[in-house]
């Protein structure tokens, strides 16, 4: 028996790293049913990303890695169209599930719902996968050449 029912966590998911794969562990093994919110191409451009995969490409390869990864996981992926999705409109989420990068967001996300009348979420705040030079991993550091997937550094110079 999981901890919660529904948890809701999200993401660009662009080039699915060991983060990525740290996160969504933590939100698979404290709920029975996850929903994803998934980053759009438009949201992606306001926060200044652009991703190497458009979206329909990373909600292709983020359903086949958790099905690949979680083969018996319950989730539901969701386009995000701005900061929080379906997390903010469905009472039933329980906990949201965010990196220490980005834990702000829940503070934000329970704003939200007491002005609508909603029960707080649980913040459950996964420490960044850190790189073997001690640098957290993140997508950046992989499209610029400097890690892997995995966080090993590619510089030779380092």
């Amino acid at each position: 028996m999981s901890k919660y029912s529904l948890t809701a966590m999200g993401g660009t998911f662009d080039i699915i790293h060991r983060g990525h794969l740290t996160l969504l562990s933590n939100a698979f093994d404290i709920s029975d049913k996850v929903i994803i919110g998934l980053t759009s191409d438009e949201l992606a451009a306001k926060k200044g990303k652009t991703p190497i995969n458009k979206y329909e490409q990373r909600l292709e390869n983020l359903t086949s890695f958790i099905s690949k990864e979680f083969p018996n996981s319950s989730f539901q992926i969701s386009k995000l169209e701005n900061d929080f999705g379906p997390a903010v409109l469905e009472k039933e989420v329980q906990a949201l599930v965010v990196s220490d990068e980005t834990s702000d967001q829940g503070k934000k996300l329970n704003e939200l719902r007491a002005k609508k009348n909603m029960p707080p979420v649980n913040v459950v705040i996964v420490p960044m996968f850190l790189a073997k030079d001690g640098t957290r991993v993140s997508t950046t550091r992989i499209k610029n050449s400097e890690i892997d997937l995995d966080g090993n550094l590619l510089s030779i110079d380092k």
